[in-house]
Parts: structure tokens; sequence; C-alpha cells
């Protein structure tokens, strides 16, 4: 699927867009170092992410909303841990991913107790607030309510003129009014 794959993204906002089955969540996965590519290198910012795995974790926003992980932890008790990982942590856009999103009633509920929609709220929040240079976003619109809908669309907008970021989209098509960067069919 991912044969001789060769990427040069500029920061901003990139799409990887494709049917189900066609490597756009293995390519998150590869990127973010959950899966082991079986040649080449990940640079960022100068950093080959493979080579330095153990200094990369600031560096790399993943979390895989099909995880139970963090099944056990509240929605605050999560986003919490997040600042202590991520140097670049932005507390105010926290506070504006939750409204926007309309999550306060969900932050004291385990990950468990979410639904889809709301569980991908809270991860994409701690995403976009994390400030991490490569920011990776798997099918955010998966059990969105229309309102949570058009606030991603603006959150992913806001992300399109950062220089100092790559916030990497993986969706089967492109969401209305989002400035995409840079798009990858698979």
């Amino acid at each position: 699927m991912l044969d001789n794959l060769s990427l040069a993204w500029p920061p901003g906002l990139a799409l990887v867009r494709g049917d189900e089955s066609t490597g756009k969540t293995t390519l998150l996965r590869v990127l973010a170092g959950a899966l082991t590519a079986q040649a080449g290198s990940i640079t960022l910012q100068g950093v080959d992410l493979i080579r330095a795995a153990k200094d990369s974790a600031p560096r790399v926003f993943w979390a895989d909303p099909r995880s139970s992980e963090w099944d056990p932890l509240t929605a605050r008790g999560w986003l919490d841990s997040l600042p202590a990982r991520y140097p670049l942590w932005d507390a105010a856009a926290l506070v504006e991913h939750i409204d926007g999103f309309s999550l306060h009633e969900h932050l004291d509920k385990p990950f468990y107790a979410l639904s889809t929609g709301s569980k991908r709220k809270v991860l994409m929040a701690g995403a976009l607030a994390s400030n991490a240079p490569l920011t990776l976003i798997d099918e955010p619109v998966g059990g969105l309510d229309k309102p949570s809908a058009r606030y991603l669309a603006q959150a992913l907008a806001s992300q399109a003129a950062r220089s100092d970021r790559l916030t990497v989209v993986a969706h089967y098509e492109a969401l209305p009014e989002v400035p995409w960067g840079s798009v990858l069919d698979l």
C-alpha cells in the first residue's frame, strides 16, 4: 500500500484522503512511530524520528480513536496528563477547544462511557492544544454532530497558516471550508 512513498510536506495542514483500507491510518501510525517502517526515514524539523524514538514523543501527537487504553481515565484526567508530555502545550487553546466542541459535560466521564463522537472531540481538543510539531488526526468527523463538525472545520482552518507545525488529517474526503495545504490521495 505505502511502498515507495516519499513525502515532503510543508508546515500547515495536510489531508491524507482515500477509501477504507487504503492505508490512511497505517500511514499515521508509521508517522507516529506506532508501526515501524520497513525502510526509509521520517525526518521532522531536522530530527530523524525513527532513530530518536525516545526523544520524538513530545514532537508527535497521535491518539488512536479506536484505542481502549484510556478507557479507565476520565476525559479531564487524560487532558490533564498531556502538558507534561508536550512542552509547547497551550492551556488557553484547550479551553477554547473544550468550549468549541461543547465538552464541559463530558470531562468527568471515563472514556469508556463517552460516545464515539465525544471521545473523538476530547482527543482532538488534546491534539490541537498540544502544539506538537507533528499532529496526527484520524477520521475526525466520525460520530460528530453538525455544530462540532463546523467547529472542527474552523479549528483545522486555523492550523493551515501555522509555520511551526504540521497537522495531518486522514479522512475519506476533504472537509468543506478547510484550506488544505497538501493533499495525498491513497
